[in-house]
Protein backbone atom coordinates (compact mmCIF):
# COMPACT_ATOMS: atom_id res chain seq x y z
CA UNK A 1 0.00 0.00 0.00
CA UNK A 2 1.04 3.40 -0.90
CA UNK A 3 1.81 6.17 1.88
CA UNK A 4 -1.01 8.16 0.75
CA UNK A 5 -3.80 5.55 -0.16
CA UNK A 6 -6.30 5.04 2.35
CA UNK A 7 -6.94 1.53 3.49
CA UNK A 8 -10.72 -0.10 2.48
CA UNK A 9 -10.43 -2.32 5.49
CA UNK A 10 -10.25 -1.73 9.36
CA UNK A 11 -6.71 -1.98 9.68
CA UNK A 12 -4.72 1.74 10.64
CA UNK A 13 -1.97 2.95 8.10
CA UNK A 14 0.74 5.09 9.40
CA UNK A 15 -0.10 8.67 11.10
CA UNK A 16 -3.95 7.76 11.04
CA UNK A 17 -5.98 7.29 14.09
CA UNK A 18 -7.88 3.73 13.30
CA UNK A 19 -11.01 5.36 14.14
CA UNK A 20 -10.40 7.91 11.28
CA UNK A 21 -9.23 5.80 8.88
CA UNK A 22 -12.56 3.49 8.96
CA UNK A 23 -14.62 6.57 8.70
CA UNK A 24 -12.34 7.78 5.46
CA UNK A 25 -12.64 4.72 3.82
CA UNK A 26 -16.26 4.58 3.93
CA UNK A 27 -15.99 7.76 2.94
CA UNK A 28 -15.05 6.64 -0.16
CA UNK A 29 -11.84 8.35 0.24
CA UNK A 30 -9.02 6.37 -2.06
CA UNK A 31 -6.46 9.41 -1.46
CA UNK A 32 -4.92 12.15 0.80
CA UNK A 33 -4.14 15.67 -0.35
CA UNK A 34 -0.78 16.97 0.26
CA UNK A 35 -2.11 18.89 3.24
CA UNK A 36 -3.47 15.54 4.55
CA UNK A 37 -0.59 13.20 3.85
CA UNK A 38 1.71 16.12 5.51
CA UNK A 39 -0.49 15.50 9.08
CA UNK A 40 0.36 11.80 8.94
CA UNK A 41 3.60 12.11 9.96
CA UNK A 42 4.43 10.73 13.03
CA UNK A 43 7.41 12.39 13.55
CA UNK A 44 5.28 15.98 14.17
CA UNK A 45 4.46 13.96 17.94
CA UNK A 46 2.62 16.22 20.03
CA UNK A 47 4.31 19.68 18.59
CA UNK A 48 2.42 22.94 17.35
CA UNK A 49 1.69 23.29 14.14
CA UNK A 50 2.08 26.14 11.66
CA UNK A 51 0.53 25.20 8.41
CA UNK A 52 -0.07 26.96 5.34
CA UNK A 53 -1.90 25.36 2.14
CA UNK A 54 -4.11 26.76 -0.54
CA UNK A 55 -7.77 27.05 -0.12
CA UNK A 56 -9.57 23.70 -0.82
CA UNK A 57 -7.08 21.65 -0.33
CA UNK A 58 -8.95 19.60 2.72
CA UNK A 59 -7.86 21.44 5.93
CA UNK A 60 -10.56 20.42 8.17
CA UNK A 61 -9.91 16.97 7.60
CA UNK A 62 -6.33 17.27 7.33
CA UNK A 63 -6.57 19.02 11.13
CA UNK A 64 -8.97 16.34 12.42
CA UNK A 65 -5.98 14.02 11.67
CA UNK A 66 -3.31 16.06 13.21
CA UNK A 67 -5.32 16.05 16.29
CA UNK A 68 -6.68 12.34 16.55
CA UNK A 69 -3.83 11.30 18.74
CA UNK A 70 -3.99 13.95 20.88
CA UNK A 71 -7.29 14.02 21.42
CA UNK A 72 -7.89 10.08 22.07
CA UNK A 73 -4.72 8.66 22.69
CA UNK A 74 -4.60 4.72 22.46
CA UNK A 75 -8.18 5.17 22.78
CA UNK A 76 -10.67 3.46 20.35
CA UNK A 77 -13.13 6.24 21.49
CA UNK A 78 -14.35 8.94 23.56
CA UNK A 79 -14.74 8.60 26.80
CA UNK A 80 -18.33 10.47 28.25
CA UNK A 81 -18.41 14.01 27.24
CA UNK A 82 -17.46 16.67 29.85
CA UNK A 83 -15.32 19.39 29.60
CA UNK A 84 -14.20 19.86 25.59
CA UNK A 85 -11.04 18.47 25.05
CA UNK A 86 -10.80 19.90 21.30
CA UNK A 87 -11.30 23.24 20.30
CA UNK A 88 -11.54 25.07 16.40
CA UNK A 89 -12.06 28.34 15.86
CA UNK A 90 -13.26 29.41 12.72
CA UNK A 91 -13.87 33.23 11.47
CA UNK A 92 -17.44 32.55 10.28
CA UNK A 93 -20.51 31.12 10.93
CA UNK A 94 -20.69 29.40 7.50
CA UNK A 95 -16.97 28.10 7.72
CA UNK A 96 -17.70 26.71 11.71
CA UNK A 97 -20.99 24.74 10.70
CA UNK A 98 -18.59 23.14 7.66
CA UNK A 99 -16.23 22.20 9.57
CA UNK A 100 -18.46 21.09 12.37
CA UNK A 101 -20.42 18.92 9.58
CA UNK A 102 -16.72 17.04 8.74
CA UNK A 103 -15.76 16.58 12.10
CA UNK A 104 -18.95 14.80 12.50
CA UNK A 105 -17.94 11.92 9.74
CA UNK A 106 -14.88 11.99 10.18
CA UNK A 107 -15.26 11.25 14.34
CA UNK A 108 -18.62 9.28 14.02
CA UNK A 109 -16.52 5.76 14.92
CA UNK A 110 -15.24 7.26 17.91
CA UNK A 111 -18.57 8.44 19.31
CA UNK A 112 -17.86 12.07 19.15
CA UNK A 113 -20.08 14.63 20.55
CA UNK A 114 -19.41 18.14 19.15
CA UNK A 115 -21.16 21.55 20.09
CA UNK A 116 -21.60 25.03 18.04
CA UNK A 117 -20.61 27.69 18.96
CA UNK A 118 -21.61 30.93 16.51
CA UNK A 119 -23.03 34.14 16.28
CA UNK A 120 -26.17 34.52 14.86
CA UNK A 121 -27.52 31.30 17.09
CA UNK A 122 -29.39 31.26 20.28
CA UNK A 123 -27.06 31.51 23.34
CA UNK A 124 -29.27 29.53 25.42
CA UNK A 125 -29.36 26.38 23.00
CA UNK A 126 -25.42 26.72 22.81
CA UNK A 127 -25.28 26.69 26.76
CA UNK A 128 -27.53 23.87 27.16
CA UNK A 129 -25.04 22.12 24.65
CA UNK A 130 -21.73 22.42 26.13
CA UNK A 131 -23.88 21.85 30.10
CA UNK A 132 -24.71 18.23 28.52
CA UNK A 133 -20.51 18.10 27.83
CA UNK A 134 -19.03 17.98 24.85
CA UNK A 135 -15.43 16.16 22.99
CA UNK A 136 -14.97 19.18 20.58
CA UNK A 137 -16.52 22.13 20.68
CA UNK A 138 -16.22 24.63 17.12
CA UNK A 139 -17.00 28.58 17.40
CA UNK A 140 -16.09 31.82 15.77
CA UNK A 141 -14.59 34.08 18.25
CA UNK A 142 -16.79 36.49 19.50
CA UNK A 143 -19.22 33.91 19.98
CA UNK A 144 -16.53 31.37 22.29
CA UNK A 145 -15.13 34.62 23.94
CA UNK A 146 -19.13 35.84 25.57
CA UNK A 147 -19.28 31.55 26.44
CA UNK A 148 -15.84 32.09 28.47
CA UNK A 149 -16.92 35.32 29.69
CA UNK A 150 -19.99 33.78 31.06
CA UNK A 151 -18.61 31.16 32.47
CA UNK A 152 -20.48 28.47 30.31
CA UNK A 153 -17.65 27.41 28.47
CA UNK A 154 -14.66 25.72 30.72
CA UNK A 155 -11.27 25.13 28.42
CA UNK A 156 -9.52 23.32 31.23
CA UNK A 157 -9.18 20.19 29.83
CA UNK A 158 -8.36 21.58 26.56
CA UNK A 159 -5.47 19.37 24.62
CA UNK A 160 -5.75 20.88 21.31
CA UNK A 161 -6.56 24.08 19.94
CA UNK A 162 -7.12 24.51 16.09
CA UNK A 163 -7.29 28.05 14.44
CA UNK A 164 -8.65 27.55 10.97
CA UNK A 165 -7.98 30.52 8.72
CA UNK A 166 -6.12 32.83 10.94
CA UNK A 167 -5.41 35.23 8.72
CA UNK A 168 -9.25 35.25 7.78
CA UNK A 169 -9.71 36.01 11.69
CA UNK A 170 -6.69 39.07 11.33
CA UNK A 171 -8.26 40.52 8.28
CA UNK A 172 -11.72 40.69 10.78
CA UNK A 173 -10.19 42.02 13.63
CA UNK A 174 -9.87 38.95 15.90
CA UNK A 175 -6.48 39.06 17.10
CA UNK A 176 -7.77 40.14 21.18
CA UNK A 177 -10.55 37.49 21.27
CA UNK A 178 -8.00 35.31 20.04
CA UNK A 179 -5.63 36.09 22.72
CA UNK A 180 -8.15 35.88 25.24
CA UNK A 181 -9.77 32.67 24.35
CA UNK A 182 -6.03 30.96 24.37
CA UNK A 183 -5.23 32.73 27.04
CA UNK A 184 -8.05 30.86 28.83
CA UNK A 185 -6.83 27.64 27.37
CA UNK A 186 -3.71 25.65 29.71
CA UNK A 187 -0.58 26.66 28.70
CA UNK A 188 0.45 22.66 27.64
CA UNK A 189 -1.78 22.64 25.13
CA UNK A 190 -1.24 21.61 21.37
CA UNK A 191 -1.88 24.54 19.19
CA UNK A 192 -2.57 24.25 14.89
CA UNK A 193 -2.56 27.34 12.95
CA UNK A 194 -3.83 27.26 9.49
CA UNK A 195 -3.35 30.09 7.19
CA UNK A 196 -3.67 30.31 3.46
CA UNK A 197 -0.15 32.60 3.96
CA UNK A 198 1.97 32.97 6.57
CA UNK A 199 2.42 36.75 6.40
CA UNK A 200 4.05 39.25 9.14
CA UNK A 201 0.34 39.11 11.81
CA UNK A 202 0.43 35.31 10.99
CA UNK A 203 4.33 35.12 11.98
CA UNK A 204 3.27 37.39 14.93
CA UNK A 205 0.23 35.45 16.12
CA UNK A 206 2.21 32.01 15.63
CA UNK A 207 5.03 33.61 18.18
CA UNK A 208 2.87 34.75 20.82
CA UNK A 209 0.02 31.54 20.90
CA UNK A 210 2.35 28.73 19.53
CA UNK A 211 5.63 27.08 21.17
CA UNK A 212 8.26 25.92 19.38
CA UNK A 213 5.96 25.11 16.05
CA UNK A 214 6.60 23.07 13.34
CA UNK A 215 6.40 24.95 10.23
CA UNK A 216 4.65 23.16 7.47
CA UNK A 217 3.98 24.43 3.60
CA UNK A 218 2.55 22.04 1.37
CA UNK A 219 2.08 24.20 -1.89
CA UNK A 220 4.33 26.42 -3.27
CA UNK A 221 3.03 29.98 -4.49
CA UNK A 222 4.01 28.86 -8.00
CA UNK A 223 1.52 25.85 -7.93
CA UNK A 224 -1.06 27.76 -6.39
CA UNK A 225 -4.61 26.80 -7.50
CA UNK A 226 -2.80 24.47 -10.57
CA UNK A 227 -6.34 23.38 -10.45
CA UNK A 228 -8.36 26.30 -11.57
CA UNK A 229 -8.16 27.95 -15.24
CA UNK A 230 -7.96 31.86 -15.03
CA UNK A 231 -9.56 34.23 -17.61
CA UNK A 232 -9.42 37.83 -18.12
CA UNK A 233 -12.54 39.04 -19.70
CA UNK A 234 -12.12 42.85 -21.22
CA UNK A 235 -15.40 44.49 -21.39
CA UNK A 236 -16.75 48.03 -21.88
CA UNK A 237 -17.79 50.01 -19.06
CA UNK A 238 -20.96 49.83 -19.31
CA UNK A 239 -21.39 46.28 -20.04
CA UNK A 240 -20.10 44.80 -17.21
CA UNK A 241 -23.28 43.06 -16.03
CA UNK A 242 -24.21 42.05 -19.59
CA UNK A 243 -20.70 40.32 -19.94
CA UNK A 244 -21.65 38.68 -16.61
CA UNK A 245 -24.99 37.53 -17.96
CA UNK A 246 -23.65 36.48 -21.15
CA UNK A 247 -20.81 34.44 -18.88
CA UNK A 248 -23.30 32.33 -16.85
CA UNK A 249 -24.58 31.80 -20.20
CA UNK A 250 -21.82 30.49 -22.19
CA UNK A 251 -20.83 28.00 -19.57
CA UNK A 252 -22.27 24.19 -18.86
CA UNK A 253 -21.53 24.92 -14.43
CA UNK A 254 -23.54 23.34 -12.30
CA UNK A 255 -23.16 26.32 -10.03
CA UNK A 256 -21.47 29.46 -9.77
CA UNK A 257 -20.18 32.03 -7.36
CA UNK A 258 -20.15 36.24 -8.27
CA UNK A 259 -18.62 38.17 -6.07
CA UNK A 260 -18.95 41.66 -5.87
CA UNK A 261 -17.00 44.75 -3.17
CA UNK A 262 -20.67 45.81 -1.63
CA UNK A 263 -23.99 44.83 0.12
CA UNK A 264 -25.36 47.01 -2.29
CA UNK A 265 -23.67 45.93 -5.46
CA UNK A 266 -24.78 42.30 -4.54
CA UNK A 267 -28.79 43.91 -4.00
CA UNK A 268 -28.85 45.23 -7.23
CA UNK A 269 -26.72 42.24 -9.59
CA UNK A 270 -28.89 39.44 -7.89
CA UNK A 271 -32.27 41.35 -8.64
CA UNK A 272 -30.58 41.83 -12.46
CA UNK A 273 -30.23 38.28 -12.70
CA UNK A 274 -33.63 37.20 -11.34
CA UNK A 275 -35.14 39.21 -13.63
CA UNK A 276 -33.17 37.42 -16.37
CA UNK A 277 -34.57 34.17 -15.30
CA UNK A 278 -31.39 33.10 -13.11
CA UNK A 279 -31.95 30.21 -10.56
CA UNK A 280 -29.72 33.23 -8.18
CA UNK A 281 -29.59 33.81 -4.13
CA UNK A 282 -26.97 35.62 -2.41
CA UNK A 283 -25.14 36.29 0.83
CA UNK A 284 -23.77 39.55 2.44
CA UNK A 285 -23.22 40.39 6.01
CA UNK A 286 -26.35 42.12 6.84
CA UNK A 287 -28.52 38.66 5.99
CA UNK A 288 -29.62 37.00 8.76
CA UNK A 289 -28.64 33.67 9.53
CA UNK A 290 -31.46 31.51 8.89
CA UNK A 291 -31.34 33.59 5.35
CA UNK A 292 -27.63 32.81 4.70
CA UNK A 293 -28.69 29.16 5.49
CA UNK A 294 -31.08 29.07 3.31
CA UNK A 295 -29.18 30.05 0.31
CA UNK A 296 -26.51 27.61 0.70
CA UNK A 297 -29.12 25.19 0.94
CA UNK A 298 -30.63 26.05 -2.01
CA UNK A 299 -27.40 26.14 -3.64
CA UNK A 300 -26.03 22.72 -2.36
CA UNK A 301 -29.69 20.89 -3.22
CA UNK A 302 -29.73 22.26 -6.82
CA UNK A 303 -32.87 24.84 -6.69
CA UNK A 304 -30.30 27.69 -7.29
CA UNK A 305 -27.52 27.68 -9.39
CA UNK A 306 -25.95 31.34 -8.87
CA UNK A 307 -24.95 33.05 -5.70
CA UNK A 308 -23.68 36.35 -5.57
CA UNK A 309 -22.08 37.13 -2.75
CA UNK A 310 -19.73 39.83 -0.71
CA UNK A 311 -16.22 38.84 0.01
CA UNK A 312 -17.34 38.39 3.64
CA UNK A 313 -20.26 36.63 3.72
CA UNK A 314 -18.14 33.86 1.24
CA UNK A 315 -15.35 33.07 3.45
CA UNK A 316 -14.76 29.59 4.09
CA UNK A 317 -17.89 28.46 2.18
CA UNK A 318 -17.30 24.87 0.35
CA UNK A 319 -20.21 24.44 -1.77
CA UNK A 320 -20.56 21.16 -4.19
CA UNK A 321 -20.11 20.88 -7.81
CA UNK A 322 -19.11 24.56 -7.67
CA UNK A 323 -16.69 24.93 -10.83
CA UNK A 324 -17.23 28.79 -12.18
CA UNK A 325 -16.50 31.65 -10.14
CA UNK A 326 -16.62 35.37 -11.49
CA UNK A 327 -15.18 38.82 -10.12
CA UNK A 328 -17.73 40.99 -10.71
CA UNK A 329 -15.10 43.58 -9.71
CA UNK A 330 -11.66 43.47 -9.84
CA UNK A 331 -10.29 42.25 -6.67
CA UNK A 332 -8.12 44.95 -4.46
CA UNK A 333 -5.22 42.68 -3.39
CA UNK A 334 -3.87 39.11 -4.42
CA UNK A 335 -5.27 37.64 -0.85
CA UNK A 336 -8.73 38.77 -1.82
CA UNK A 337 -8.04 37.21 -5.61
CA UNK A 338 -6.87 34.15 -3.97
CA UNK A 339 -9.76 33.81 -1.69
CA UNK A 340 -12.50 34.16 -3.77
CA UNK A 341 -11.04 31.71 -6.56
CA UNK A 342 -10.16 28.96 -4.44
CA UNK A 343 -13.76 28.83 -4.05
CA UNK A 344 -13.87 26.18 -6.84
CA UNK A 345 -10.87 23.82 -7.89
CA UNK A 346 -10.76 22.11 -4.49
CA UNK A 347 -9.67 19.22 -3.62
CA UNK A 348 -8.37 17.97 -7.01
CA UNK A 349 -12.06 19.30 -8.74
CA UNK A 350 -11.12 21.37 -11.72
CA UNK A 351 -13.00 25.16 -11.71
CA UNK A 352 -12.89 28.10 -14.14
CA UNK A 353 -12.15 32.05 -12.54
CA UNK A 354 -13.13 34.49 -14.81
CA UNK A 355 -12.12 38.35 -14.15
CA UNK A 356 -14.66 40.61 -15.84
CA UNK A 357 -12.97 43.59 -16.21
CA UNK A 358 -13.74 46.82 -17.44
CA UNK A 359 -11.23 48.32 -20.60
CA UNK A 360 -9.93 50.92 -17.82
CA UNK A 361 -9.31 48.58 -15.17
CA UNK A 362 -6.93 45.77 -16.90
CA UNK A 363 -3.35 47.13 -15.74
CA UNK A 364 -5.09 46.75 -11.94
CA UNK A 365 -5.96 43.33 -12.91
CA UNK A 366 -2.75 42.54 -14.34
CA UNK A 367 -0.93 43.68 -11.49
CA UNK A 368 -3.11 41.69 -8.92
CA UNK A 369 -2.76 38.69 -10.55
CA UNK A 370 1.03 39.54 -10.98
CA UNK A 371 1.25 39.71 -7.07
CA UNK A 372 -0.61 36.73 -6.96
CA UNK A 373 2.00 34.74 -9.39
CA UNK A 374 -1.05 33.36 -11.34
CA UNK A 375 -1.28 33.98 -15.12
CA UNK A 376 -4.24 34.40 -17.08
CA UNK A 377 -5.64 33.97 -20.55
CA UNK A 378 -7.02 37.24 -22.16
CA UNK A 379 -10.52 36.98 -24.05
CA UNK A 380 -13.34 38.98 -24.94
CA UNK A 381 -16.86 38.34 -23.44
CA UNK A 382 -18.99 35.26 -25.68
CA UNK A 383 -21.23 37.38 -27.55
CA UNK A 384 -24.82 36.29 -28.89
CA UNK A 385 -23.95 33.91 -31.43
CA UNK A 386 -21.36 31.67 -28.90
CA UNK A 387 -24.26 31.34 -26.78
CA UNK A 388 -26.91 30.63 -29.54
CA UNK A 389 -25.09 27.89 -30.83
CA UNK A 390 -24.06 26.13 -27.52
CA UNK A 391 -27.89 25.97 -26.89
CA UNK A 392 -28.38 24.64 -30.26
CA UNK A 393 -25.73 21.91 -29.35
CA UNK A 394 -27.51 21.59 -25.92
CA UNK A 395 -30.84 20.96 -27.28
CA UNK A 396 -29.48 18.58 -30.28
CA UNK A 397 -27.65 16.39 -27.41
CA UNK A 398 -30.84 16.09 -25.05
CA UNK A 399 -32.67 14.97 -27.86
CA UNK A 400 -30.58 12.45 -29.18
CA UNK A 401 -29.76 10.91 -25.81
CA UNK A 402 -33.02 11.01 -24.99
CA UNK A 403 -33.95 6.98 -24.12
CA UNK A 404 -36.66 4.90 -26.73
CA UNK A 405 -40.08 5.44 -25.44
CA UNK A 406 -41.89 2.53 -23.29
CA UNK A 407 -44.75 1.06 -22.33
CA UNK A 408 -47.24 3.55 -21.78
CA UNK A 409 -45.31 6.00 -23.43
CA UNK A 410 -45.21 4.13 -26.53
CA UNK A 411 -48.88 4.96 -27.20
CA UNK A 412 -48.66 8.41 -25.69
CA UNK A 413 -46.07 9.13 -28.25
CA UNK A 414 -48.04 7.20 -31.06
CA UNK A 415 -50.96 9.33 -30.44
CA UNK A 416 -48.87 12.98 -30.46
CA UNK A 417 -47.29 12.02 -33.78
CA UNK A 418 -50.74 11.00 -35.03
CA UNK A 419 -52.14 14.44 -33.98
CA UNK A 420 -49.39 16.95 -34.13
CA UNK A 421 -47.04 15.56 -36.48
CA UNK A 422 -43.22 15.55 -35.93
CA UNK A 423 -42.81 18.94 -36.96
CA UNK A 424 -45.23 20.48 -34.57
CA UNK A 425 -43.98 18.38 -32.33
CA UNK A 426 -39.83 19.46 -32.69
CA UNK A 427 -40.66 22.75 -33.12
CA UNK A 428 -42.73 22.89 -29.43
CA UNK A 429 -39.70 20.94 -27.80
CA UNK A 430 -37.54 23.49 -29.14
CA UNK A 431 -39.09 26.65 -27.91
CA UNK A 432 -39.51 25.08 -24.53
CA UNK A 433 -35.72 24.66 -24.52
CA UNK A 434 -35.07 28.29 -25.46
CA UNK A 435 -37.80 29.73 -23.05
CA UNK A 436 -35.40 27.35 -20.52
CA UNK A 437 -32.46 29.71 -20.94
CA UNK A 438 -32.28 33.64 -20.34
CA UNK A 439 -32.04 35.52 -23.73
CA UNK A 440 -28.24 36.92 -24.05
CA UNK A 441 -27.28 40.46 -23.80
CA UNK A 442 -25.52 41.98 -26.73
CA UNK A 443 -22.37 43.30 -26.82
CA UNK A 444 -19.78 46.03 -28.30
CA UNK A 445 -16.93 44.25 -29.66
CA UNK A 446 -13.58 45.39 -28.88
CA UNK A 447 -10.27 46.41 -30.84
CA UNK A 448 -8.57 43.44 -31.34
CA UNK A 449 -5.09 45.50 -29.50
CA UNK A 450 -7.23 45.51 -26.32
CA UNK A 451 -7.15 41.84 -26.19
CA UNK A 452 -3.42 40.55 -26.61
CA UNK A 453 -2.26 38.78 -24.17
CA UNK A 454 1.28 40.36 -23.83
CA UNK A 455 2.71 37.73 -21.95
CA UNK A 456 2.13 35.28 -24.94
CA UNK A 457 1.66 37.42 -27.56
CA UNK A 458 -1.87 35.83 -28.36
CA UNK A 459 -5.17 37.72 -29.71
CA UNK A 460 -8.27 35.81 -28.28
CA UNK A 461 -11.19 37.18 -30.50
CA UNK A 462 -15.12 36.85 -29.92
CA UNK A 463 -15.64 33.71 -31.24
CA UNK A 464 -19.01 35.50 -32.80
CA UNK A 465 -17.25 38.19 -34.67
CA UNK A 466 -16.44 34.18 -37.13
CA UNK A 467 -19.58 32.72 -37.12
CA UNK A 468 -22.70 33.59 -39.19
CA UNK A 469 -24.52 36.56 -38.80
CA UNK A 470 -27.62 35.89 -37.29
CA UNK A 471 -30.96 37.33 -38.77
CA UNK A 472 -31.61 41.13 -37.32
CA UNK A 473 -34.51 41.92 -35.41
CA UNK A 474 -37.31 43.81 -38.12
CA UNK A 475 -37.64 47.61 -37.64
CA UNK A 476 -40.44 47.93 -40.32
CA UNK A 477 -42.98 46.05 -38.46
CA UNK A 478 -45.85 45.75 -40.44
CA UNK A 479 -48.99 46.45 -38.05
CA UNK A 480 -46.93 46.67 -34.91
CA UNK A 481 -48.45 47.11 -31.21
CA UNK A 482 -47.09 49.99 -29.42
CA UNK A 483 -45.86 50.23 -25.45
CA UNK A 484 -43.99 52.29 -23.45
CA UNK A 485 -41.45 51.45 -20.54
CA UNK A 486 -40.73 54.35 -17.88
CA UNK A 487 -36.79 54.26 -19.09
CA UNK A 488 -35.63 57.47 -21.16
CA UNK A 489 -32.32 59.49 -22.15
CA UNK A 490 -32.44 61.02 -18.50
CA UNK A 491 -31.97 57.21 -17.13
CA UNK A 492 -28.99 56.56 -19.77
CA UNK A 493 -31.79 54.00 -21.55
CA UNK A 494 -30.46 52.39 -24.37
CA UNK A 495 -31.32 49.74 -26.90
CA UNK A 496 -28.22 47.41 -25.82
CA UNK A 497 -29.76 46.48 -22.31
CA UNK A 498 -33.43 47.68 -23.42
CA UNK A 499 -33.58 44.80 -25.64
CA UNK A 500 -33.12 42.10 -23.70
CA UNK A 501 -35.10 43.69 -20.48
CA UNK A 502 -38.45 44.05 -23.23
CA UNK A 503 -38.02 40.64 -24.30
CA UNK A 504 -38.03 39.26 -20.63
CA UNK A 505 -40.78 41.22 -19.49
CA UNK A 506 -43.40 39.65 -21.89
CA UNK A 507 -42.02 36.36 -22.77
CA UNK A 508 -40.76 37.53 -26.94
CA UNK A 509 -37.96 37.37 -28.90
CA UNK A 510 -35.91 39.79 -30.53
CA UNK A 511 -37.48 39.27 -34.02
CA UNK A 512 -40.83 40.17 -31.82
CA UNK A 513 -39.67 43.54 -31.47
CA UNK A 514 -39.60 46.36 -33.78
CA UNK A 515 -38.49 49.71 -33.67
CA UNK A 516 -37.36 51.52 -30.26
CA UNK A 517 -37.52 54.92 -29.82
CA UNK A 518 -36.24 56.67 -27.13
CA UNK A 519 -37.27 59.85 -25.69
CA UNK A 520 -36.47 61.88 -22.75
CA UNK A 521 -38.20 60.00 -20.13
CA UNK A 522 -39.80 57.40 -21.37
CA UNK A 523 -38.78 54.81 -24.27
CA UNK A 524 -41.73 53.69 -26.73
CA UNK A 525 -41.01 49.90 -29.17
CA UNK A 526 -43.39 48.06 -30.92
CA UNK A 527 -44.46 44.46 -30.41
CA UNK A 528 -45.29 42.65 -33.34
CA UNK A 529 -49.10 42.41 -33.72
CA UNK A 530 -49.34 38.28 -33.34
CA UNK A 531 -47.69 38.84 -29.67
CA UNK A 532 -49.16 41.93 -28.42
CA UNK A 533 -52.05 40.27 -26.28
CA UNK A 534 -49.99 38.03 -25.31
CA UNK A 535 -47.65 40.35 -24.00
CA UNK A 536 -49.77 42.71 -22.50
CA UNK A 537 -51.04 40.07 -20.32
CA UNK A 538 -47.77 38.82 -19.44
CA UNK A 539 -46.89 42.35 -18.18
CA UNK A 540 -49.85 42.28 -15.49
CA UNK A 541 -48.28 39.15 -13.75
CA UNK A 542 -46.10 40.25 -10.60
CA UNK A 543 -42.63 40.24 -11.07
CA UNK A 544 -42.29 40.63 -14.69
CA UNK A 545 -40.46 43.76 -14.54
CA UNK A 546 -37.47 44.89 -12.02
CA UNK A 547 -38.92 46.96 -9.17
CA UNK A 548 -39.41 50.33 -10.17
CA UNK A 549 -39.86 50.11 -13.77
CA UNK A 550 -43.22 50.30 -16.01
CA UNK A 551 -44.14 48.94 -18.99
CA UNK A 552 -47.55 49.48 -20.13
CA UNK A 553 -49.36 49.66 -23.81
CA UNK A 554 -48.61 53.24 -25.46
CA UNK A 555 -50.40 56.22 -23.88
CA UNK A 556 -51.16 54.37 -20.19
CA UNK A 557 -48.29 56.39 -18.82
CA UNK A 558 -48.89 59.52 -20.22
CA UNK A 559 -49.38 62.55 -17.17
CA UNK A 560 -51.83 65.12 -17.48
CA UNK A 561 -49.54 68.50 -17.98
CA UNK A 562 -48.51 70.15 -15.13
CA UNK A 563 -50.43 73.20 -14.40
CA UNK A 564 -48.67 76.31 -13.27
CA UNK A 565 -49.02 77.47 -9.65
CA UNK A 566 -51.37 79.46 -9.46
CA UNK A 567 -50.15 83.07 -7.29
CA UNK A 568 -53.36 83.20 -5.19
CA UNK A 569 -55.00 80.52 -3.30
CA UNK A 570 -58.27 79.09 -3.43
CA UNK A 571 -59.50 81.34 -0.75
CA UNK A 572 -58.23 84.45 -2.94
CA UNK A 573 -55.79 85.50 -0.18
CA UNK A 574 -52.09 85.56 -1.50
CA UNK A 575 -49.45 83.02 -0.84
CA UNK A 576 -47.20 83.22 1.99
CA UNK A 577 -44.08 85.27 1.13
CA UNK A 578 -40.81 82.78 1.45
CA UNK A 579 -38.83 82.79 4.50
CA UNK A 580 -35.17 82.73 5.22
CA UNK A 581 -34.59 79.51 7.32
CA UNK A 582 -35.13 79.82 11.45
CA UNK A 583 -31.24 79.96 11.78
CA UNK A 584 -30.77 83.17 9.60
CA UNK A 585 -34.05 84.79 10.83
CA UNK A 586 -33.73 88.34 11.81
CA UNK A 587 -30.09 88.71 10.03
CA UNK A 588 -30.05 91.88 8.05
CA UNK A 589 -29.46 91.13 4.80
CA UNK A 590 -26.24 91.56 2.56
CA UNK A 591 -26.44 94.09 0.27
CA UNK A 592 -23.93 95.52 -1.90
CA UNK A 593 -22.41 99.21 -1.38
CA UNK A 594 -23.53 101.49 -3.20
CA UNK A 595 -23.04 105.47 -3.83
CA UNK A 596 -25.17 107.87 -2.18
CA UNK A 597 -27.15 109.13 -4.33
CA UNK A 598 -26.62 113.70 -5.42
CA UNK A 599 -28.91 115.64 -3.79
CA UNK A 600 -31.12 116.69 -6.02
Amino acid sequence: MTPNTVSNDKSPIAGIHPALAQALAAKGYTALTPVQLAMTNEDHGDADLLVSAQTGSGKTVAFGIAIAPTLLGDGEGFAAAAAPLGLVIAPTRELAVQVQRELDWLYAAADVRIATCVGGMDMRNERRALDRGAHIVVGTPGRLRDHITRGALDLSAIRAVVLDEADEMLDLGFRDDLEFILGAAPEERRTLLFSATVRRGIAELARTVQTNAVRIETTGSSEQHADIDYQLMLVRRDEREHAIINTLLDTDSAGALVFCHTREAVRHLTARLANRGFAVVSLSGEMAQSERSNALQSMRDGRSHVCVATDVAARGIDLPNLDLVIHADVPSNPETLLHRSGRTGRAGRKGVCVLIVPENRRGAARRVLALAKLTATVRAAPGIADIEARNRRRIIDAAASAAEPEGAEAAFVAELLAQAGPERITAAFLRQQLAAHPVPEELSPLPAEMLEDKASGRVRRAADKHAPVREPRSTDMQDGVWFTISLGRKQRADPKFLLPMICNAGGVTRRDVGAIRIDDTETRFEIAADKAADYAAQLRKPGSVEKGIRITPAGEMREKPRQAKPKFKQDGKPSRKHQAPSADRGKAPKHKSRKPKRPA
